[in-house]
């Protein structure tokens, strides 16, 4: 068994094939090759904890990943969210890996971010637009910049420092755009041709009245049902509404799911899954003028991806820790 921590997969596994990986499982899964049960939650009320198991299976390889969310542990010096991917063979039932999962968690969304962008954007958006700038956003930024030719880069955070922040990050990272802080979110939105959203907000992140025709928005930080990230305002103007993962988004996406129950919308709307998109079935982006939106609240199979991914990037360097168990 080999194992993996976060800066080893990092020092071996990049946007670029978290992409083709993601990509490659989505036309599995479209040709019924892909196994994803529903994920089961164990609560422990005391803590106000979760602890997260999420299973999938392709032909030759199954993963489970495993995450725990303990609100209190920033207090104890520990992160609230941890995660592991365990990879087992389903030639002859060996396990072959445990890897960390937070920065897969990050890459793979990122590079579902990439696939919706370039099948929903305009070919020539040059102005990306970044609401919230936690963790998540990075590879957000950079999925986006992998397939589209990005001049401007605005930021807004309420916090303005982890802004300018970020945009340090992204200039260590390599990132040639002219970067911007903005302190209005709205104005930051009305220019942009693509928007990457990805906050814990309970309540919508910017007005959709100030959308311009042809803007692209992706929102990938609500993922409970108490979580409202993007408005009804977008919602009702997106001419196409593409979801990761139909099931999960009407289990997880709080904005979909309130608009859903108010009546203003009906989840019959939702122009597909990620993976009709990728394949083709679905057609993308039709002119110039059309709001189109993709909501990613997860799903097992991505992660799936990027651990099988990884995997065999570590076998063919030499990378990891191996050990008998």
């Amino acid at each position: 068994m080999i194992i993996l921590n976060q800066e080893q997969i990092k020092s071996i596994y990049t946007i670029n094939e978290a992409i083709k990986d993601v990509q490659e499982t989505l036309l599995a899964k479209v040709q019924n090759k892909v196994q994803s049960p529903h994920r089961t939650v164990l609560d422990f009320p005391e803590k106000s904890a979760t602890s997260l198991y999420m299973p999938s299976a392709e032909s030759n390889v199954a993963a489970v990943k495993v995450v725990t969310i303990f609100p209190d542990n920033p207090s104890k010096g520990m992160p609230t969210t941890q995660g592991i991917i365990v990879l087992t063979s389903t030639e002859n039932g060996e396990h072959l890996s445990v890897m960390n999962a937070s920065y897969l968690t990050r890459l793979r969304t990122g590079a579902m971010t990439a696939l919706a962008t370039d099948k929903l954007a305009k070919k020539d958006s040059k102005c990306l637009t970044v609401v919230g700038t936690g963790a998540m956003a990075f590879e957000q930024t950079i999925g986006v910049l992998a397939i589209r030719n990005i001049e401007t880069i605005i930021l807004f955070n309420r916090t303005k420092e982890k802004a300018i922040t970020f945009a340090e990050n992204l200039k260590q990272f390599g990132v040639e755009a002219i970067i911007e802080i903005a302190d209005n979110v709205n104005d930051a939105v009305s220019r942009a041709d693509i928007i990457c959203c990805s906050t814990k907000s309970t309540s919508p992140v910017f007005n959709g009245e100030y959308l311009k025709k042809g803007t692209h928005v992706n929102g990938v930080g609500s993922y409970l049902p108490h979580m409202h990230e993007i408005d009804r305002t977008t919602i009702l103007q997106a001419s196409k509404i593409v979801v990761d993962d139909i099931h999960g988004a009407k289990d997880e996406a709080g904005e979909l799911i309130e608009a859903d129950q108010s009546g203003v919308w009906s989840f019959d709307n939702i122009y597909g899954e990620l993976e009709s998109l990728v394949s083709g079935e679905l057609v993308g982006r039709e002119n110039d003028e059309e709001i189109t939106f993709f909501k990613s609240v997860g799903a097992s199979y991505y992660d799936l991806a990027v651990a099988k991914g990884v995997y065999n990037k570590a076998l063919k360097e030499g990378k990891g820790l191996s050990i008998e168990v």
